[in-house]
């Protein structure tokens, strides 16, 4: 059953409560998501997927006042650009949501916060609406030339704007190992020291990566070091036996893993795991506690709040270029496939060889 709101002059629309209902309005989510799922894609893809369908159909349905159903029109998807971005005028910086609207989709926890939304969100939200037309073979409302000239149009705009996408700092050799001068040799500082250089020396890995890490996927490698088999991954998702699925553990990354395994009993299922309040271990991590993880360990050691998981890949690609490690060794570890996406990861520094070649 789908539930129809009637439409009311704005001003009513902000004082009332619309019987909003979520397992109602995300029936068009639903159905696009076990299409998703029959793709493989992991479990944060898949989340975010989730959440963005069900705020257009969120969307959908107040502002004009029926479910939402595919394919959606070229003209719903222009309005949804518009009101969603925002554009200069006279007056100032604007988008088109009325705010009656938006405070009741902040209300029912569609949307995080009032106000516009970044470009990144917004160009996912779009995309990920033209995936669930796609996955039907529907005519694609994205594809339309108009919506994909006012999608480049208002990219443009953000960027004379100087509002362009603000990438994490990376997490090179220095501040990193200033995090791990805060691990301790408690079994959380064991684990957090293990876990940090582990996700770094295997390449930078991904959060789902290193909470997905299983003992059957690691074997030692001689007397000192280790081998992570890095079967699936997000460039890798049909599990290709490729030769850089190896990723080889040696070093500081090898002793601390080492040292983590070993004092936390670990023998077979994840290798990374909860600690509890009494130091006895629990499960798995989740992806969202390496995250945790990196922002904890930055905050004890004095660093500015500019890294995140990510950190620790571009960290990767930036310290590898520092040290001068050739760029296919860099992209066997890390798993790019491209030149391009490597060096997209790549965070250039003021005191860069190429600004003094005149010195």
């Amino acid at each position: 059953m789908s539930i129809q709101i009637e439409i009311q002059p704005l001003g009513a629309l902000a004082h009332s409560t619309p019987a909003l209902r979520p397992e109602n309005l995300s029936e068009i989510a639903s159905q696009a998501v076990d299409e998703l799922l029959r793709e493989g894609e992991s479990a944060n893809t898949l989340a975010s997927y989730r959440a963005a369908l069900r705020y257009w159909a969120a969307w959908f349905q107040l502002r004009y006042g029926r479910p939402m159903a595919l394919p959606v029109p070229s003209s719903a998807v222009m309005q949804f650009i518009v009101d969603h971005a925002q554009r200069t005028t006279p007056s100032g910086l604007q988008h088109e949501l009325p705010g009656a609207l938006d405070e009741v989709l902040v209300r029912m926890k569609f949307k995080g916060k009032r106000g516009p939304m970044s470009l990144s969100t917004l160009s996912h939200r779009v995309s990920v609406l033209s995936k669930a037309h796609q996955l039907r073979q529907l005519e694609n409302p994205c594809q339309d030339a108009k919506v994909r000239e006012l999608l480049s149009r208002t990219r443009r705009a953000f960027a004379r704007r100087g509002e362009l996408p603000q990438k994490k700092d990376a997490l090179t050799r220095e501040p990193l190992s200033a995090m791990l001068d805060t691990c301790d040799d408690s079994l959380r500082g064991l684990r957090d020291r293990a876990l940090l250089l582990f996700a770094f020396a295997t390449g930078g890995r991904r959060r789902s990566e290193v909470t997905g890490a299983d003992m059957r996927h690691l074997r030692r490698d001689g007397s000192e070091g280790y081998l992570f088999t890095l079967a699936f991954s997000k460039s890798n998702q049909a599990a290709a036996d490729r030769p850089e699925n190896q990723k080889p553990i040696a070093g500081k990354a090898a002793q601390a893993l080492r040292a983590w395994l070993s004092a936390a009993a670990i023998t077979q299922g994840p290798v990374f795991r909860r600690v509890r309040k009494n130091g006895a271990l629990g499960g798995a991590l989740i992806p969202s506690a390496v995250r945790d993880i990196v922002k904890y360990r930055a905050r004890l050691a004095g660093l500015p709040d500019t890294f995140s998981a990510h950190s620790l890949r571009s960290g990767f690609v930036t310290e590898a270029a520092i040290q001068n490690v050739p760029l296919a060794d860099t992209m066997a570890m890390t798993g790019h496939r491209s030149v391009a996406s490597v060096v997209g990861y790549y965070r250039p520094s003021g005191a860069t060889k190429a600004a003094k070649l005149m010195d």
